[in-house]
C-alpha cells in the first residue's frame, strides 16, 4: 500500500540554548526505554514564550512558569510505572515511557501527539498515511494526559486516528464523554456534570441564589460554565455576572480583563459567592488583585485549583474571605511520597524536568517559601541559562512534599494502572516483549472492561470512559496563621449528597450559611415571589399570600391553594385552617327558644284534645264536626310541629327529605279538614237555593279531604323521586362551611307552598261567605282570620327566605310554620275552648237553638230581600214594617210584609222552629 511519509520537525530557536530542541529527542521531556511505551502529556510550563521576531515562522518557542504541581504528576507517572516494573503485575513485561509538556497550549500538544502516531522504530519519526491502521504499530500503545480539557480534546481526535487509549487524570470537560467524537478517551475523574451539580448542591444548601461566575475563556473554561449554568438554572439559582479571562497569559489583555472583573465584582455588592472555573496560573494573577483592591467573598473553587498549595500560600490570602472547592479523590499516596524522598538520587539525564526543577533549587533557594515558589514558576529556561553556571546545586526536600495535591497524584496513578491492567490483558497469550504482539485499537477494548482494586473499592470505566470517584469538599482555613487546605466533607457524586465524617466539619458546612448572597431578601413562610421588571427570577418582591393561599418554605415561587373548600387560610397565612362547620344546632338559643315554641304547641295540641274529649257531647264540639274531625285536625297540627324537629342539627339525607314532606301533608291534611268544615257550615246556613245546590254537589268529606291531600301526596312523591332534597356545603362565607339542605328543586318546593295557598285561599273564600254565622256558632270569622295569618306569614316568608343565609335560614321557615301553625290552630278552637270553659251557659242545646232561631228568622228575611236585587255582598236589611209580622201571630200562611230602602213592599217567609232545629242537626 502506498504511504506518505510525515516528518517530525524540531524547529530551532538557537543553537546556543540548552533547552533548546535540536532534534526530535530533545522535544522529549522525560523518557525511559521498555517493552510497552506510554506517552505521557502534561502542562509542565503554563505559557510559551511569544517573541515578536519573525512571528510568521512555524516556530515551537520556549516555555515559562514551571508548574511544581504538574511536575509532580510527571513524577507520579514515573513512580507508578517503575512500580508495576518492580511487581509481578505484567510478569517481566516491562513499561517504559516518553513525557512531553504541552506548556498548556495546543500547538505544542500536538507536536508531541504527532510523536506518537509515528511508526515504532523509525528512523524518520514518521507518521505514515493509510486507510486502514488495523496494523499499524506507532511509538507509543497508550497516553496518559493531558492537563487541560482544551489540549485533550484536540489531542484526543489526533489519536482516534489511529484509536490510541488516551487516559486523563485531570481533564474533566463533559463533551469529552462523548464516544462518537473521543472513541478512544478515557479519565480517572468524573466529568465536570459531577462537579458542577457539586457546585450547585452546595451554593442551594448554604442558601444562596445570587453569584458572580469568572473562567477561561476556551473550551474548559466555556462547557464548565455552560454545565453549571444548565445546572444553575434548574436549582433557580441565579448568575448575575460572567467574566472570562484569556486562555494565555500571554494575551496583551489579560491584564486589562482582570481589572475589569475586579470591577464587576466589587461593584456587584449583593454577589458575595464567586464561582471560579480557571487553572492556578489565571487564579494566582486574579487573587493577587483582589487582595490589593481588599476584596471579601466566598470563593467556590473548581478542581484546577481547590488543592493548588501555591495559591493558599499567597501572603494576605485570608483578606480574600472563604475558600471552599471540589478536589478529586486522594488514596493512599505514602509510597509518592517516599518516592519523592529518594528523588535526589535520580538520574537527571533522561529527565529534563528534574533537571530543571534542580537548576530552579539552586537560582531560588535564597529566598522564603512564598517568594521561593513564585521565584520557580517565573523563571524562563532562558532565564535560567544565563544563572545556572553560577551556582551550586541545592535541595530541599520538604518542597515538593508539601506541593502535592493528593487529587491529581491519585488519579495520575490510576490512569497508568489501568493502562497496566489493559496491557496485563492483552499479554495472557501473546509475547508483551515484542512490541507488534498487540496494537493499540486491541488494548482500548481491553480498557473498557478494566477493574482496578483500590482502597478495597472496585473501580471501572463507565460506558462513557470516566470513572465515577467521589470529590472531597477542601475548605481552606487560617491554622495556627497559615492557611491549610482541609477536607470538610467528601461528595457522593452518584447519590448527589454530601458526607461529614464528625460534627466539628459539619459546623464548619454551616458557618458557610451566615453569609448572604442573595438579589432579593427571602421571602419568609406566608408569603411568595413576584417577579420584578428584573429578567432574572432571582430578583424579586415579597407580597403576601391572598386568602385561602399559604406558603410553609422560604422563598416560594407561588402559594399554595388551600386543598378544597373545607379549608381557609387568612392572607400572610402559613398554613391552612379547617373551616367552622355551621349549622343551627341544639343548643343554639334560638333553636331552644323555637324548640320550646314548638313544645309548647304540642301542649296545646294535646290539651285542646283533652278538653275536646271531656265535653264530647256539648255543642260547641258538636259544632266542630265532631270528634273524629277535631282528632284529624289535631292531629295535623301535632304533626305540623314534630316537623319543626327535622329542621334542627346536622342536617342529614333523611331530615332533609322528611321535614318539607311532612309539613307539606300535614298542613295539606290540616286545611282540608277546615275547608270541608267551611263548606258544612255554608251549606248549613245558605239559603240561597242555587248556592245550596252546589254546596250539596260539592260536600263530599272523606273523597275531598282524601284527594286534596293525596294530590300534596303526589307532588312530594314525585319532588322526591326526581329532585330530591340533599345535604349541602355552602361556602359562600369565608372560613366557615354553613351544613344546609338543598331543596333539589325550587320548582317542586314552591308547588308544593302553592298547592297548599291553593286550598288555603278557597278555605278562605268559603269562610269569608260564613263569617256572619250565630256568634257562639260562627267558626267561619275565626277561621278567616287564620287563614289571614296564613297568608300573611308565607307571604313574608318568601322575600325573607329568599334573601337569607347562614345557619339561621331553617329558623326562618320553622318561624313561619310556628306563626301559621299557631294562627290556625288558635282561631279554630280557642274561641271554642274558652266558651267551653268560660262561657258554660252559652254551650247548651236550648242556647244554640235560640241563636240560630234567631239568626234564622234575619236569614229569611235576607234572603227575600235578596230576590229584589239586594247586592250578596252586602247584608244589610230591613227589619219587618211592624212588630206584628211574627211566625206566631198575624200572619197569614206566614206571609210578611218587608220594607228595603228605595224599594217597594214584598212579601217573605219566616222559618218555622222546626226548621230551625233542622238546620242545628244537620251542622
Amino acid at each position: 500500500m502506498a504511504f506518505v511519509s510525515f516528518l517530525i520537525p524540531c524547529f530551532v530557536i538557537g543553537t546556543d540554548i540548552a533547552f533548546s530542541c535540536q532534534n526530535a529527542a530533545d522535544f522529549v521531556g522525560a523518557s525511559s526505554p521498555g517493552d510497552v511505551v506510554i506517552g505521557g502529556l502534561f502542562a509542565v510550563h503554563s505559557e510559551m514564550l511569544h517573541t515578536e521576531e519573525d512571528p510568521i515562522k512555524p516556530v515551537i518557542q520556549n516555555c515559562a512558569g514551571f508548574e511544581i504541581q504538574v511536575f509532580l504528576q510527571t513524577l507520579a507517572m514515573i513512580h507508578a510505572i517503575e512500580t508495576i516494573n518492580n511487581s509481578t503485575l505484567l510478569s517481566g513485561v516491562t513499561l517504559g515511557y516518553e513525557i512531553y509538556d504541552t506548556c498548556a497550549e495546543v500547538t505544542k500538544a500536538m507536536a508531541s501527539a504527532l510523536r506518537f502516531l509515528s511508526k515504532f522504530n523509525s528512523s524518520e519519526d514518521a507518521v505514515e498515511f493509510k486507510c486502514n491502521y488495523s496494523d499499524y504499530i506507532p511509538r507509543v500503545k497508550a497516553v496518559t494526559g493531558a492537563s487541560y480539557s482544551e489540549v485533550s480534546m484536540a489531542v484526543s481526535r489526533l489519536l482516534a486516528l489511529q484509536l490510541i487509549p488516551q487516559v486523563s487524570p485531570a481533564s474533566s470537560a463533559e463533551i469529552l464523554s462523548d464516544k462518537i467524537r473521543f472513541p478512544s478517551f478515557f479519565r480517572t475523574i468524573p466529568n465536570d456534570f459531577h462537579q458542577t451539580r457539586a457546585m450547585t448542591h452546595l451554593i442551594c444548601e448554604s442558601g444562596w441564589n445570587w453569584i458572580g461566575v469568572i473562567a477561561t475563556d476556551d473550551d474548559n473554561g466555556r462547557f464548565a460554565l455552560e454545565s453549571f449554568g444548565v445546572q444553575a438554572m434548574a436549582n433557580n439559582v441565579c448568575i448575575a455576572f460572567k467574566e472570562m479571562l484569556p486562555a494565555y497569559l500571554s494575551d496583551s489583555t489579560f491584564h486589562t480583563k482582570v481589572d475589569h472583573a475586579i470591577e464587576k465584582i466589587v461593584k456587584e455588592t449583593r454577589v458575595n459567592v464567586i464561582v471560579v472555573f480557571m487553572r492556578q496560573f489565571h487564579v494566582l494573577k486574579l487573587f493577587k488583585k483582589a487582595i490589593e483592591r481588599n476584596v471579601k467573598k466566598i470563593w467556590i473553587a473548581s478542581d484546577n485549583w481547590s488543592a493548588a498549595v501555591k495559591i493558599s500560600t499567597i501572603p494576605n490570602i485570608r483578606q480574600l474571605g472563604t475558600i471552599v472547592g471540589f478536589g478529586f479523590k486522594s488514596g493512599n499516596i505514602s509510597s509518592f511520597q517516599d518516592f519523592l524522598r529518594n528523588l535526589q538520587e535520580k538520574p537527571t539525564e533522561n529527565n529534563k524536568f528534574l533537571h530543571e526543577y534542580i537548576t530552579l533549587l539552586s537560582v531560588c533557594a535564597h529566598l522564603e517559601y512564598h517568594d521561593f515558589q513564585t521565584c520557580i514558576s517565573n523563571q524562563s529556561q532562558n532565564d535560567l541559562l544565563e544563572a545556572v553556571e553560577n551556582k551550586h546545586q541545592i535541595w530541599r526536600d520538604d518542597f515538593l512534599n508539601a506541593n502535592i495535591e493528593p487529587g491529581f497524584i491519585q488519579s495520575t496513578i490510576l490512569a497508568i494502572y489501568a493502562i497496566a491492567h489493559a496491557i496485563k490483558g492483552q499479554c495472557k497469550n501473546r509475547n508483551c516483549k515484542d512490541p507488534s504482539a498487540f496494537t493499540p485499537w486491541e488494548l482500548l477494548e481491553e480498557l473498557k472492561k478494566v477493574i482496578i482494586i483500590d482502597d478495597d473499592k472496585e473501580i471501572k470505566f463507565d460506558s462513557n470512559g470516566d470513572m465515577s470517584t467521589s470529590y472531597d469538599v477542601l475548605l481552606w482555613k487560617e491554622i495556627d496563621g497559615h492557611m491549610e487546605i482541609t477536607t470538610m466533607a467528601e461528595y457522593d457524586a452518584e447519590k448527589g449528597d454530601f458526607i461529614f465524617e464528625d460534627e466539628e466539619k459539619k459546623k464548619d458546612f454551616l458557618n458557610l450559611k451566615k453569609v448572604q448572597s442573595t438579589c432579593s431578601q427571602h421571602c419568609r413562610p406566608g408569603q411568595m415571589k413576584k417577579v420584578t421588571e428584573s429578567p432574572h427570577t432571582c430578583c424579586y418582591e415579597c407580597v403576601s399570600c391572598p386568602e385561602n393561599h399559604y406558603s410553609n418554605q422560604t422563598d416560594m415561587d407561588y402559594c399554595y391553594r388551600c386543598n378544597n373548600k373545607t379549608y381557609w387560610a387568612p392572607i400572610n397565612s402559613t398554613t391552612c385552617y379547617k373551616k367552622t362547620v355551621y349549622f343551627l344546632a341544639w343548643t343554639d338559643w334560638f333553636a331552644v327558644f323555637l324548640l320550646l315554641l314548638s313544645a309548647f304547641g304540642v301542649m296545646l295540641v294535646l290539651s285542646i284534645c283533652v278538653i275536646f274529649t271531656k265535653n264530647l257531647n256539648t255543642p260547641v264540639v258538636k259544632a266542630s264536626g265532631g270528634l273524629t274531625v277535631c282528632y284529624i285536625i289535631l292531629f295535623s297540627h301535632f304533626l305540623i310541629f314534630l316537623s319543626t324537629i327535622f329542621f334542627i342539627d346536622v342536617p342529614t339525607e333523611f331530615k332533609c327529605k322528611t321535614r318539607q314532606a311532612l309539613f307539606g301533608i300535614s298542613f295539606t291534611l290540616c286545611i282540608s279538614c277546615i275547608l270541608i268544615k267551611s263548606l258544612k257550615i255554608l251549606l248549613a246556613f245558605s239559603f240561597d237555593p242555587k248556592l245550596q245546590n252546589f254546596l250539596k254537589c260539592v260536600y263530599k268529606p272523606i273523597p275531598t279531604v282524601i284527594t286534596c291531600t293525596g294530590i300534596q301526596v303526589i307532588i312530594c312523591a314525585f319532588w322526591l323521586i326526581f329532585r330530591t332534597p340533599f345535604v349541602n356545603q355552602n361556602f359562600s362565607i369565608p372560613r366557615v362551611i354553613i351544613l344546609e339542605c338543598n331543596e333539589g328543586s325550587i320548582v317542586a318546593f314552591g308547588i308544593m307552598l302553592g298547592y297548599i295557598a291553593a286550598l288555603a285561599f278557597i278555605c278562605f273564600i268559603f269562610a269569608f261567605k260564613g263569617r256572619k254565622l250565630p256568634e257562639n256558632y260562627n267558626e267561619a270569622k275565626f277561621i278567616t282570620f287564620g287563614m289571614l295569618i296564613y297568608f300573611i306569614a308565607w307571604i313574608v316568608f318568601i322575600p325573607v327566605y329568599a334573601t337569607t343565609f347562614g345557619k339561621y335560614l331553617p329558623a326562618v321557615e320553622i318561624i313561619v310554620v310556628l306563626i301559621s301553625n299557631y294562627g290556625i290552630l288558635c282561631c279554630t278552637f280557642f274561641p271554642k275552648c274558652y266558651i267551653i270553659i268560660y262561657k258554660q251557659e252559652t254551650n247548651t242545646k236550648s242556647a244554640f237553638l235560640k241563636m240560630v232561631y234567631t239568626y234564622s228568622s234575619k236569614s229569611a228575611g235576607s234572603v227575600a230581600v235578596s230576590q229584589v236585587s239586594l247586592d250578596s255582598k252586602s247584608s244589610s236589611f230591613r227589619a219587618p214594617i211592624s212588630d206584628s209580622c211574627k211566625t206566631d201571630r198575624n200572619s197569614v200562611n206566614g206571609n210578611c210584609q218587608f220594607q228595603v230602602p228605595g224599594q217597594p213592599l214584598t212579601k217573605g217567609k219566616v222559618l218555622p222552629k222546626n226548621a230551625a232545629r233542622k238546620r242545628v242537626s244537620s251542622i
